[in-house]
């Protein structure tokens, strides 16, 4: 597989949303020192840095067709990338904590497209049994209580429902909701409505609000 340096170094300090990221102790091919590197994981590919800022990944470790599996070795929380094959490496990392070792295990098993395609072809069968009738449908939704309408337009009812009367008697003792606006008809103060503009529309309507609200308000000051 031949791969561009420019367009990993991209790829790996893009803007876009990572997989996973965090410090890892990675163990040298040739030494057994383990070094401190700043991993990133974006789909199949975990890059390593020397430190956060770094605009330029040390390497990158392409995940298929690999097993992420715990190890036994002196330092804690250690785990590692298998590849099959006689003169495959096997990446040695080890984890700050049991919390971020479990989480770098779960995502990196999950970032091969093997898996992803095992993921794709269960939802394909689920799909299909769904289709085939093998699971009940989900409940129907329950329709939603429209207001009346007049005129083509839904208009507030002097009229409380079960529902609302349910909800008022919760409120406390001595508070009373704001008067309810009186019903339009087809006209307005200056004219018909479907001659009116938005703006006249808004100004008219908003002027009655204003003083529907104080109206209100003076009825809660008096004692």
């Amino acid at each position: 597989m031949k791969l561009n340096e420019r367009s990993l170094a991209f790829y790996a300090t893009c803007d876009a949303p990572v997989d996973n990221a965090g410090f890892l102790y990675k163990k040298g091919g040739r030494h057994a020192a383990y070094h401190r590197r700043w991993f990133v994981l974006r789909g199949n590919m975990l890059f390593y840095f020397e430190d956060p800022a770094s605009r330029e990944p040390v390497g990158v470790i392409i995940l298929e067709g690999c097993t992420v599996e715990l190890v036994e070795a002196a330092e804690e929380f250690t785990f590692a990338v298998r590849f099959a094959g006689a003169r495959a490496r096997t990446y040695v990392l080890a984890a700050e904590s049991q919390a971020a070792m479990e989480g770098w295990v779960k995502a990196l098993s999950r970032a091969s497209f093997d898996y992803l395609r095992l993921v794709v072809r269960e939802l394909e069968q689920q799909l299909a049994a769904m289709r085939a009738g093998c699971c009940p449908p989900p409940p129907p939704r329950r329709p939603r209580t429209l207001l009346p309408k007049e005129n083509g337009c839904a208009v507030w009812s002097a009229e409380p429902t079960a529902a609302c009367t349910a909800t008022d008697s919760q409120d406390p003792p001595g508070l009373e909701p704001p008067p309810l606006p009186p019903r339009r008809r087809a006209s307005a103060p200056n004219g018909p409505l479907d001659s009116a503009s938005f703006t006249q529309l808004h100004e008219w309507y908003g002027q009655e609000v204003r003083a529907l609200r104080s109206q209100w308000l003076r009825g809660r000051a008096q004692p």
